[in-house]
């Protein structure tokens, strides 16, 4: 999507752009730069990705000639964001740097460990749908209203973070700060628990005969829509954020264990104790749906930090 002809373009806003990994979020976010106005180079270890991506109109492939460019984006999958980022810092690729990855702590000290150049680096993680190995899902407006974490280090120079702003504003996107270790444990609790829980309960269908699964309703296609995910990406991710994921599976895994059992045993105060904990549920389910709201969004303070 073209930014609109009357969209002040912020004043650090990049003009040049890398953006290494074609996948889903690589090439939507190519896309929505390429929209703005912004020239857009586009570079991957599988060169037919890099031409899936500039036949959608993304950009053009990345070639040693050009000079460094403003903004340098790593969209890889997060194991891979430490080495693939020293790699283009060292190649010179660019003058500030970010990434993608669905998990923050372990990446920022792993760019801290491999000697990465942490001044022009600003890590980040746009709210919008996982990385994935294909292009056929990418959108110019996938960031549009959005929430962008940014997770800068105390060190990181206001230039190199006002960039990085500034590119959120160009794709439509809601900037929010947060320290690493918040960034993970807050994803844990509304993506990567959840994920796994989907696709657990999914797990009991994978083999269902056709008269099963043709009595399946929606109510149970949506509770289990998350586990469509790529299974490898989302197990690195899950495994990158080990910690509050676990935390998270704990306390899901303590309500259903107590659940089974108040079941088990028989007791005539079973219904008020099972109404207890779904009416807990309801309440979630009911503060979820406000939050979706229109102009909820705009309610919550764009730059935050914990």
């Amino acid at each position: 999507m073209n930014a609109p002809a009357s969209a002040p373009v912020p004043a650090a806003a990049p003009r040049t752009a890398v953006v290494i990994g074609c996948g889903t979020t690589g090439t939507s976010l190519a896309l929505a730069l390429t929209g703005a106005g912004v020239r857009v180079a586009l570079a991957d270890d599988d060169p037919r990705a890099v031409a899936e991506a500039a036949a959608l109109g993304a950009g053009t492939a990345w070639s040693s000639a050009l000079p460094p460019a403003d903004l340098v984006v790593v969209a890889v999958p997060p194991a891979a964001v430490a080495d693939v980022l020293y790699d283009a810092q060292s190649r010179g690729l660019g003058q500030v740097y970010t990434d993608t990855a669905a998990t923050k702590e372990i990446v920022s000290a792993e760019a801290e460990l491999r000697g990465c150049d942490l001044k022009g680096y600003v890590p980040g993680h746009p709210l919008a749908g996982p990385d994935g190995p294909g292009r056929g899902a990418a959108d110019a407006a996938r960031f549009t209203g959005r929430p962008w974490v940014l997770c800068p280090y105390d060190t990181t120079p206001a230039a190199a973070l006002e960039t990085v702003a500034a590119t959120l504003d160009l794709v439509g996107a809601r900037r929010v700060d947060l320290a690493p270790h918040v960034h993970d444990r807050m994803l844990a609790e509304l993506s990567h628990g959840p994920h796994l829980v989907a696709a657990a309960l999914a797990t009991r269908f994978a083999d269902g005969s056709g008269p099963l699964l043709e009595l399946a309703g929606d109510r149970l296609r949506e509770a289990v829509r998350g586990a469509a995910g790529d299974p490898w990406l989302w197990s690195e991710v899950l495994a990158h954020n080990a910690g509050p994921v676990a935390d998270v599976l704990e306390r899901i895994a303590g309500q259903l264990s107590r659940a089974a059992a108040i079941l088990r045993e028989g007791d005539p105060g079973a219904p008020l104790e099972l109404a207890l904990t779904l009416e807990e549920g309801r309440r979630g389910q009911a503060a979820l749906r406000r939050a979706a709201e229109p102009g909820t969004l705009e309610d919550v303070p764009a730059r935050r930090r914990s």
